[in-house]
Protein backbone atom coordinates (compact mmCIF):
# COMPACT_ATOMS: atom_id res chain seq x y z
CA UNK A 1 0.00 0.00 0.00
CA UNK A 2 1.42 3.52 -0.76
CA UNK A 3 0.40 7.00 0.39
CA UNK A 4 -0.50 9.59 -2.40
CA UNK A 5 1.54 13.16 -1.51
CA UNK A 6 -1.25 15.26 -1.94
CA UNK A 7 -0.07 18.19 1.15
CA UNK A 8 1.24 21.29 0.32
CA UNK A 9 5.12 21.55 -0.51
CA UNK A 10 7.35 23.40 1.94
CA UNK A 11 8.23 27.24 0.76
CA UNK A 12 9.63 27.45 4.46
CA UNK A 13 12.03 30.48 5.13
CA UNK A 14 13.92 31.69 8.18
CA UNK A 15 12.36 33.79 10.76
CA UNK A 16 14.24 36.39 12.79
CA UNK A 17 15.89 35.38 15.76
CA UNK A 18 15.08 36.91 19.16
CA UNK A 19 17.66 37.07 21.45
CA UNK A 20 18.81 34.02 23.54
CA UNK A 21 17.12 33.38 26.66
CA UNK A 22 18.59 33.25 30.34
CA UNK A 23 18.71 30.94 32.56
CA UNK A 24 19.37 30.62 36.46
CA UNK A 25 22.56 30.81 37.55
CA UNK A 26 21.37 28.17 40.55
CA UNK A 27 20.73 25.76 37.65
CA UNK A 28 23.31 23.16 37.10
CA UNK A 29 24.64 23.08 33.48
CA UNK A 30 26.11 20.55 31.01
CA UNK A 31 29.65 20.44 30.57
CA UNK A 32 29.47 21.78 26.97
CA UNK A 33 27.76 25.11 27.97
CA UNK A 34 29.95 27.74 26.97
CA UNK A 35 32.60 26.24 24.99
CA UNK A 36 32.78 25.03 21.21
CA UNK A 37 33.45 21.88 20.33
CA UNK A 38 32.61 18.42 20.61
CA UNK A 39 30.97 16.93 23.91
CA UNK A 40 32.83 15.30 26.22
CA UNK A 41 31.93 11.42 26.45
CA UNK A 42 33.22 9.58 29.71
CA UNK A 43 30.39 7.63 30.53
CA UNK A 44 29.29 3.99 29.60
CA UNK A 45 26.08 3.27 27.46
CA UNK A 46 25.03 0.88 30.08
CA UNK A 47 23.78 2.80 33.50
CA UNK A 48 23.13 1.82 36.94
CA UNK A 49 19.51 1.65 38.38
CA UNK A 50 20.63 5.13 40.22
CA UNK A 51 20.83 6.88 37.03
CA UNK A 52 18.31 5.34 35.07
CA UNK A 53 16.10 6.68 37.48
CA UNK A 54 17.66 10.32 36.96
CA UNK A 55 17.27 9.86 33.88
CA UNK A 56 13.65 8.92 33.84
CA UNK A 57 13.07 12.87 36.15
CA UNK A 58 14.76 14.61 33.17
CA UNK A 59 12.48 12.69 30.71
CA UNK A 60 9.55 13.08 32.62
CA UNK A 61 10.36 16.99 32.76
CA UNK A 62 10.88 16.68 29.13
CA UNK A 63 7.81 15.05 28.16
CA UNK A 64 5.48 17.36 30.49
CA UNK A 65 7.04 21.17 28.41
CA UNK A 66 5.71 18.96 25.48
CA UNK A 67 2.03 18.78 27.03
CA UNK A 68 2.24 22.55 28.44
CA UNK A 69 3.03 23.34 24.68
CA UNK A 70 0.24 21.01 23.01
CA UNK A 71 -2.16 22.61 24.55
CA UNK A 72 -0.74 26.39 24.06
CA UNK A 73 -0.48 25.63 20.16
CA UNK A 74 -2.65 27.33 17.84
CA UNK A 75 -2.63 29.19 14.39
CA UNK A 76 -0.97 32.68 14.77
CA UNK A 77 1.75 31.67 17.36
CA UNK A 78 5.70 31.98 16.40
CA UNK A 79 7.78 29.42 16.83
CA UNK A 80 9.66 31.29 19.32
CA UNK A 81 6.54 31.71 21.37
CA UNK A 82 6.99 27.76 21.62
CA UNK A 83 10.22 28.20 22.69
CA UNK A 84 9.40 30.49 25.37
CA UNK A 85 7.06 28.09 27.05
CA UNK A 86 9.01 25.17 26.87
CA UNK A 87 12.07 27.60 27.81
CA UNK A 88 9.98 28.65 31.27
CA UNK A 89 8.69 25.59 32.19
CA UNK A 90 12.15 23.86 32.45
CA UNK A 91 13.72 26.34 34.59
CA UNK A 92 10.50 26.23 36.71
CA UNK A 93 11.58 22.77 37.67
CA UNK A 94 15.18 23.46 37.80
CA UNK A 95 15.99 22.08 34.56
CA UNK A 96 18.70 23.24 32.18
CA UNK A 97 17.48 23.11 28.12
CA UNK A 98 20.29 20.79 27.17
CA UNK A 99 19.72 22.11 23.50
CA UNK A 100 20.68 25.43 24.81
CA UNK A 101 24.29 26.53 23.45
CA UNK A 102 24.90 23.08 22.43
CA UNK A 103 27.80 23.66 20.07
CA UNK A 104 26.39 26.51 19.40
CA UNK A 105 22.38 26.08 18.94
CA UNK A 106 20.84 29.70 20.04
CA UNK A 107 17.82 27.99 21.75
CA UNK A 108 15.98 25.92 24.25
CA UNK A 109 14.64 23.79 21.90
CA UNK A 110 14.05 22.69 18.21
CA UNK A 111 10.93 23.30 16.04
CA UNK A 112 10.94 21.23 12.72
CA UNK A 113 7.76 22.78 10.92
CA UNK A 114 6.58 21.07 7.80
CA UNK A 115 8.92 19.94 5.32
CA UNK A 116 12.00 21.02 8.22
CA UNK A 117 13.17 17.21 9.14
CA UNK A 118 14.90 18.13 12.28
CA UNK A 119 16.97 20.84 13.94
CA UNK A 120 14.57 23.33 12.96
CA UNK A 121 15.00 26.72 14.92
CA UNK A 122 12.45 28.86 17.06
CA UNK A 123 12.10 32.09 15.20
CA UNK A 124 9.98 34.61 14.15
CA UNK A 125 8.03 31.94 11.97
CA UNK A 126 4.22 32.05 12.70
CA UNK A 127 2.24 29.00 12.56
CA UNK A 128 -0.21 28.55 10.35
CA UNK A 129 -3.48 26.31 10.05
CA UNK A 130 -3.00 23.10 8.29
CA UNK A 131 0.63 22.68 9.23
CA UNK A 132 2.54 20.16 11.43
CA UNK A 133 5.04 20.79 13.83
CA UNK A 134 7.72 18.63 15.64
CA UNK A 135 8.73 20.09 19.05
CA UNK A 136 12.14 18.38 20.42
CA UNK A 137 12.85 18.71 24.15
CA UNK A 138 15.72 18.07 26.13
CA UNK A 139 16.17 18.46 29.61
CA UNK A 140 19.16 18.21 31.92
CA UNK A 141 18.55 17.42 35.66
CA UNK A 142 20.79 16.39 38.23
CA UNK A 143 23.67 15.45 35.52
CA UNK A 144 21.62 13.37 32.70
CA UNK A 145 19.81 14.06 30.20
CA UNK A 146 16.32 13.01 29.05
CA UNK A 147 15.22 13.57 25.19
CA UNK A 148 11.93 12.88 23.57
CA UNK A 149 10.01 14.34 20.64
CA UNK A 150 6.24 15.20 19.32
CA UNK A 151 4.25 15.99 16.37
CA UNK A 152 1.64 18.52 17.25
CA UNK A 153 -1.55 19.19 14.22
CA UNK A 154 -1.64 23.19 13.79
CA UNK A 155 -5.73 23.53 13.54
CA UNK A 156 -7.40 21.35 10.60
CA UNK A 157 -4.44 19.33 8.46
CA UNK A 158 -4.42 17.64 5.34
CA UNK A 159 -5.25 13.89 5.16
CA UNK A 160 -1.76 12.88 3.58
CA UNK A 161 0.33 14.92 6.35
CA UNK A 162 -2.13 13.46 8.79
CA UNK A 163 -1.24 9.83 8.26
CA UNK A 164 2.24 10.65 7.82
CA UNK A 165 2.56 11.92 11.67
CA UNK A 166 -0.02 8.73 12.86
CA UNK A 167 2.39 6.10 11.08
CA UNK A 168 5.50 7.90 12.28
CA UNK A 169 4.41 7.37 15.84
CA UNK A 170 3.48 3.61 15.24
CA UNK A 171 7.25 2.91 13.71
CA UNK A 172 8.49 4.69 16.53
CA UNK A 173 6.39 1.96 19.10
CA UNK A 174 7.43 -1.29 16.41
CA UNK A 175 10.82 -0.02 16.72
CA UNK A 176 10.35 0.19 20.58
CA UNK A 177 8.94 -3.56 20.32
CA UNK A 178 12.15 -4.55 18.72
CA UNK A 179 14.09 -4.11 21.70
CA UNK A 180 15.79 -6.82 23.67
CA UNK A 181 18.84 -7.84 25.11
CA UNK A 182 20.98 -9.94 22.45
CA UNK A 183 19.74 -8.10 19.63
CA UNK A 184 21.70 -6.14 17.30
CA UNK A 185 20.58 -2.30 17.35
CA UNK A 186 20.33 -2.42 13.77
CA UNK A 187 17.02 -4.84 14.28
CA UNK A 188 15.15 -1.32 15.35
CA UNK A 189 15.71 -0.02 12.07
CA UNK A 190 14.80 -2.65 9.86
CA UNK A 191 11.41 -2.93 11.31
CA UNK A 192 11.25 0.24 10.88
CA UNK A 193 11.78 0.61 7.83
CA UNK A 194 9.76 -2.62 6.67
CA UNK A 195 6.87 -0.07 8.20
CA UNK A 196 7.36 2.51 6.56
CA UNK A 197 7.95 0.88 3.30
CA UNK A 198 4.49 -0.16 3.07
CA UNK A 199 2.97 3.48 2.81
CA UNK A 200 5.80 4.81 0.52
CA UNK A 201 7.34 6.88 3.02
CA UNK A 202 11.26 7.83 2.96
CA UNK A 203 13.38 6.78 5.80
CA UNK A 204 16.05 9.47 6.78
CA UNK A 205 19.13 7.79 7.08
CA UNK A 206 21.57 10.67 8.29
CA UNK A 207 20.06 11.48 11.10
CA UNK A 208 19.69 8.86 13.92
CA UNK A 209 18.90 8.11 17.15
CA UNK A 210 21.78 7.84 20.16
CA UNK A 211 22.96 6.73 23.22
CA UNK A 212 22.06 9.93 25.86
CA UNK A 213 22.21 9.84 30.02
CA UNK A 214 25.07 11.89 31.11
CA UNK A 215 25.94 12.87 27.28
CA UNK A 216 23.30 14.76 25.66
CA UNK A 217 24.66 12.37 22.65
CA UNK A 218 27.05 9.27 23.60
CA UNK A 219 28.54 8.06 20.22
CA UNK A 220 25.99 4.99 19.81
CA UNK A 221 24.32 4.97 16.83
CA UNK A 222 20.77 3.76 16.49
CA UNK A 223 19.65 3.90 12.93
CA UNK A 224 16.11 3.86 11.86
CA UNK A 225 16.49 1.94 8.52
CA UNK A 226 17.82 -1.91 7.70
CA UNK A 227 21.52 -1.11 8.10
CA UNK A 228 22.94 -4.99 8.39
CA UNK A 229 26.03 -5.74 8.84
CA UNK A 230 26.56 -2.44 9.82
CA UNK A 231 25.49 -0.58 13.40
CA UNK A 232 25.90 -3.86 15.34
CA UNK A 233 25.97 -2.94 18.63
CA UNK A 234 24.58 -5.58 20.92
CA UNK A 235 21.85 -4.49 23.26
CA UNK A 236 21.96 -5.35 27.08
CA UNK A 237 20.48 -5.12 30.05
CA UNK A 238 20.86 -1.29 30.87
CA UNK A 239 21.51 0.08 28.14
CA UNK A 240 19.78 3.71 26.82
CA UNK A 241 19.30 5.73 24.03
CA UNK A 242 17.17 7.07 21.72
CA UNK A 243 14.62 6.09 19.21
CA UNK A 244 13.34 8.72 16.77
CA UNK A 245 12.19 7.69 13.48
CA UNK A 246 12.16 10.83 10.71
CA UNK A 247 9.91 9.56 8.11
CA UNK A 248 8.60 12.12 4.72
CA UNK A 249 6.10 12.56 1.96
CA UNK A 250 8.44 12.03 -1.02
CA UNK A 251 12.24 12.11 -0.88
CA UNK A 252 14.40 10.80 2.33
CA UNK A 253 17.28 13.17 0.65
CA UNK A 254 18.05 16.26 2.57
CA UNK A 255 19.82 19.61 2.66
CA UNK A 256 20.74 21.64 5.75
CA UNK A 257 20.49 25.34 5.57
CA UNK A 258 23.13 27.87 5.76
CA UNK A 259 22.41 28.42 9.73
CA UNK A 260 23.94 25.46 10.14
CA UNK A 261 21.23 23.43 11.94
CA UNK A 262 18.16 23.41 9.81
CA UNK A 263 17.32 19.89 8.02
CA UNK A 264 14.86 20.18 5.19
CA UNK A 265 13.89 17.73 2.82
CA UNK A 266 15.03 18.06 -0.98
CA UNK A 267 12.12 18.17 -2.49
CA UNK A 268 10.08 20.05 0.24
CA UNK A 269 8.13 16.86 1.33
CA UNK A 270 6.66 16.81 5.08
CA UNK A 271 8.59 15.16 7.45
CA UNK A 272 7.51 13.61 10.60
CA UNK A 273 9.42 12.58 13.31
CA UNK A 274 8.70 10.83 17.45
CA UNK A 275 11.29 10.38 19.60
CA UNK A 276 11.63 8.20 23.28
CA UNK A 277 14.64 7.66 25.77
CA UNK A 278 14.18 3.98 26.08
CA UNK A 279 16.75 1.50 28.76
CA UNK A 280 16.76 -1.65 27.81
CA UNK A 281 15.55 -4.20 30.22
CA UNK A 282 15.44 -8.18 30.19
CA UNK A 283 11.85 -8.14 28.88
CA UNK A 284 11.92 -5.17 26.23
CA UNK A 285 12.33 -1.80 26.35
CA UNK A 286 11.34 0.77 28.83
CA UNK A 287 10.26 4.12 27.90
CA UNK A 288 11.73 6.83 30.18
CA UNK A 289 9.85 9.67 28.68
CA UNK A 290 6.59 9.79 29.96
CA UNK A 291 4.77 12.94 31.66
Amino acid sequence: MTTVDRAPRGLLTAGKLSPMRQVPQAIARPEYVGRMGPERVTASDIKTEATIEKIRRAGAIAAQTLDVIGQALQPGMTTDEVDAIGHEYMIAHGAYPSTLQYQGFPKSLCTSLNEVICHGIPDSTVLQEGDILNVDVTAYLDGVHGDTNRMFLIGEVDQAARDLVTHTKIAMERGIRAVKPGREVNVIGRVIEKYAKRFGYGVVREYTGHGVGEAFHSGLIIPHYDAAPLYNDVMEEGMVFTIEPMLTLGTAASKQWDDGWTVVTADGSRSAQFEHTIVVRADGAEVLTLP
